[in-house]
């Protein structure tokens, strides 16, 4: 996992200054990490997640997260058995979803850091995000991680949220769908 971390993002072309310096940072953290793709890494460790969007590309499935409070994309924490980022994001957003079929395109949209409780002194989620396509018709079911699971426009996002995912979600809507 930590090898195809440091592949996608050093081959992934950075849309701005801001998200190039993220890269660069999570490939530092990674360089000084050899565990850094996972959940025991204590100051940070990468994640995986996915935006979910309707097979128009119009909506966004978000999940209202049972520990945080708050609207998020699908994603998590990678797990041995993902052989790449990914399928770490791809496999998060199918449990999360409960959606067969997702459609995950193959390059990272954006990057986040953000500070969670995963340890008891504080560490950071480096979160690797992609955008997945739900095939047409496609019925979401809650998991357990969510205390509620919802289709929203794209320009109509619930609250609370934050301003990592209505960046990443400005980005989703510049793309095509699949």
């Amino acid at each position: 996992m930590h090898t195809d971390a440091v592949r996608v993002l050093t081959g992934w072309t950075a849309p701005d200054a801001g998200q190039a310096g993220v890269r660069d940072g999570f490939l530092d953290h990674l360089a000084a990490h050899p565990d850094g793709t996972w959940r025991e890494c204590a100051p940070g460790h990468i994640t995986a997640s996915a935006l979910v969007l309707d097979a128009t590309g119009s909506r966004v499935l978000l999940t209202l997260h049972s520990k945080i409070k708050r609207w998020l994309q699908l994603g998590g924490h990678c797990e041995p058995g993902d052989a790449t980022l990914a399928a770490a994001a791809l496999r998060e957003a199918t449990e999360e979803s409960g959606i067969p079929g997702l459609v995950l395109r193959p390059e990272p949209l954006r990057l986040d850091r953000h500070l969670v409780r995963c340890h008891p002194e504080g560490s950071w989620h480096l979160d690797v995000q992609y955008v997945a396509f739900a095939p047409s018709g496609a019925r979401a079911e809650q998991s357990d991680e969510s205390d509620d699971l919802r289709w929203f426009p794209l320009d109509a996002l619930p609250e609370p949220t934050d301003d990592a995912l209505r960046h990443l979600v400005a980005a989703a809507r510049a793309l095509d769908t699949p």
